[in-house]
């Protein structure tokens, strides 16, 4: 998920355009070649997957966004024999592929910048146009959450995915000015957060910042479907198979780290207490660091570069380990089906 911060540090330029970011370092880790069959679960312009063909291998690969799909007949056309595109989300893997086929998975978390220069999809606070922030363009969106939600509700959403400092203050703003009328566009919103959270100096943030991109996580359940296509990639790798991922976001990355530290099989503690009976490990972790960072220089020529995080492991022949989703640490926060008034 690319955090809307990375998007407002290069506001004086306009929009940011789409480049893989980590683009060599995700190569190098997925090892691409002729026979290798590798998911892309994200494929939005093509970048990752252009580089694994260019070196022969076959590109399984989804994009839950229909313009995304829409738009891609030129790479289709071209990659004809190697490219098999699909119309979903990166968590239903297994609804296309077998367990154990797959000789790679990459994931390159959040929204993109082609996604975030459409003033009609509703991502930015820097161009006025309709709160939406949906990704797949159907369900619940950004307005129907903050014209239906409690206060309450909502600094929980803004605290939670937007690690927002004064989700309470905006959150009562906001349900104070949506009795004079309805909030329906970006501009309205951004303007309401910034009259109950004034900029100051030293901000090197738009005070709708964290708010954006709180409402844009919880409307497409990012982090929920994350954790799910861990699971996910984890039973549809082979043994050798590789997952990597890149991460925008603290939060994204702490998912993808308690991930991969529980299957690693590691266990922290002291040495003098009972030990505990670990799973055999069904990872190991790909390379000497447990993370690596964009360079400088990508850093410079790329802004969304600036916080991206890439984490990786190969697949063991170990089972995979259990699926309850609480490894992961996630809140039960309010569903999208109440919003919709089906709860």
């Amino acid at each position: 998920m690319a955090g809307f911060d990375d998007v407002a540090a290069d506001v004086s330029g306009g929009p940011v355009r789409h480049v893989p970011v980590l683009l060599s370092e995700v190569i190098d880790a997925l090892d691409p070649k002729k026979g290798k069959t590798i998911f892309d679960g994200t494929f939005g312009a093509g970048g990752y997957s252009r580089a694994m063909m260019e070196k022969d291998a076959n590109v399984v690969a989804t994009d839950q966004d229909p313009d995304v799909i829409a738009n891609s007949d030129a790479i289709r056309a071209e990659f004809a024999d190697q490219l098999s595109l699909h119309h979903a989300k990166f968590s239903q893997i297994l609804d296309i592929v077998d367990e154990g086929s797959l000789d790679g998975f990459v994931l390159d978390i959040g929204v993109s910048s082609m996604q975030i220069d459409q003033a009609e999809r509703g991502f930015s606070f820097m161009q006025d146009g309709p709160l939406d922030m949906r990704m797949a363009q159907n369900g619940v969106s950004a307005a129907d959450v903050v014209n239906t939600l409690k206060s309450n509700e909502l600094a929980r959403i803004f605290g939670f995915y937007g690690e927002e400092k004064k989700a309470g203050r905006i959150a009562r703003a906001i349900e104070q000015a949506r009795l004079e009328e309805p909030i329906t566009t970006t501009g309205q919103l951004a303007k309401i957060v910034s009259n109950a959270a004034p900029r100051k100096m030293t901000d090197r943030i738009h005070p709708a910042t964290r708010v954006f991109q709180a409402l844009r996580i919880y409307i497409n359940d990012e982090l929920g479907q994350l954790a799910l296509a861990l699971l996910a990639a984890e039973k549809a790798l082979k043994p050798g198979g590789r997952l990597v991922v890149v991460t925008f976001h603290s939060l994204e990355d702490r998912i993808v780290k308690k991930f991969f530290t529980d299957r690693f099989g590691r266990v922290s503690g002291s040495r003098h207490l009972p030990q505990v009976e670990v799973p055999d490990a069904s990872f190991e972790q790909l390379g000497k660091k447990p993370m690596i960072a964009a360079s400088k220089r990508e850093a410079e020529e790329n802004p969304r570069a600036r916080s991206a995080k890439l984490r990786a492991g190969i697949r063991t022949d170990a089972p995979a380990g259990s699926s309850d989703m609480k490894i992961f640490g996630l809140p039960n926060l309010y569903p999208l089906k109440k919003v919709a008034g089906l709860v």
